[in-house]
């Protein structure tokens, strides 16, 4: 019996140990910047799996390894889970980590706990099958994905020169092979009104009315992006996430709105033409002049929880 045949074996035969360990991580909250608890709780279950090295990072992800060959193939999953809004919307405790009918319930285990869980399996069993191939194998638990994807990565491959020969992806593709991913960026966009009384708003600028046309601006780019000719990557994309509209008081016209744009790059796409083709479409929303209106890339400045200061 090959080696492939093993795997398989020992990975029906630990089905529920894996969604066991899932249901533990899904059970600890980890919003990005605060995964303490489930960084402790993996380098637990990565100890208690066999693996050879297990320590956490500088910036606060868990690596792990097995083997210890010249070669070095990593396999990846981020740990930390966006929110879970309004706790209406859901049928169940997205902290249960329920198991039932064959699935585990909760926040992040599609997103990306259920890749975690597998990487421990993985571990396990390639320790246990007595593996000594040409990889070290490593399996990196990695953190502040969904708020700044690629910060940890370019932590690993800048501050400790960690540069595998490939990297494997647990995010979730219905068990399918993909070999790229489209780039991404955040766009922060500030309109300015004139703010009067609410009695008489003719006398301002809503700034509320200028986010509207500018969202809708936004919608109608989307529509406009070219398509992928190669039909590799597909088309780049933009869509409006969120909208911030303020003003004196609720009595008066808005002279403050902000809209947060989540935009994602193709093939011959860059931060340069994203910010101008955003700023070209709202200024005719809007009226304003292109120069007038201050588009950005946010700068993220969140503390990781390893951060003593």
């Amino acid at each position: 019996m090959g080696i492939q045949e093993d795997i398989r074996l020992k990975s029906a035969e630990y089905r529920q140990y894996t969604a066991e360990n899932l249901s533990k991580m899904v059970k600890v909250k980890s919003y990005s910047s605060k995964e303490e608890d489930v960084c402790r709780l993996i380098v637990e279950l990565c100890k208690e799996a066999g693996f050879d090295e297990v320590r956490i990072d500088g910036l606060g992800s868990v690596i792990g390894r097995v083997g210890f060959g010249p070669k070095q193939l990593a396999f990846d999953a981020h740990i930390d889970t966006v929110e879970v809004g309004n706790l209406d919307n859901w049928d169940f405790d997205p902290f249960s980590g329920e198991i039932k009918d064959g699935k585990v319930f909760g926040r992040g285990t599609s997103d990306q706990k259920g890749g975690a869980a597998s990487m421990i399996t993985a571990g396990r069993i390639l320790k246990e099958l007595g593996y000594g191939g040409e990889y070290s194998v490593y399996f990196t638990f990695t953190v502040m994905e969904e708020d700044c994807d690629g910060m940890c990565w370019k932590y690993l491959i800048e501050e400790e020169k960690f540069k595998p020969d490939l990297i494997v992806s647990t995010e979730p593709t219905s068990c399918r092979l993909y070999r790229g991913h489209r780039g991404r960026m955040e766009i922060r966009v500030f309109l300015k009104g004139v703010s009067c009384h609410g009695s008489a708003p003719e006398r301002g600028v809503s700034a509320a009315y200028k986010a509207a046309r500018a969202a809708l601006a936004i919608e109608q780019l989307n529509k406009d992006l070219q398509p992928d000719e190669d039909k590799f990557l597909g088309k780049g994309t933009i869509t409006v996430s969120q909208i911030d509209v303020r003003g004196p008081s609720q009595c008066a016209v808005a002279d403050y709105a902000m809209l947060y744009c989540d935009r994602r790059l193709t093939w011959g796409e860059d931060a340069d033409l994203a910010i101008g083709q955003v700023r070209e479409y709202i200024a005719k929303a809007t009226g304003d002049d292109p120069k007038d209106i201050k588009v950005e890339m946010p700068m993220y400045e969140k503390l990781g929880w390893t951060n003593k200061d």
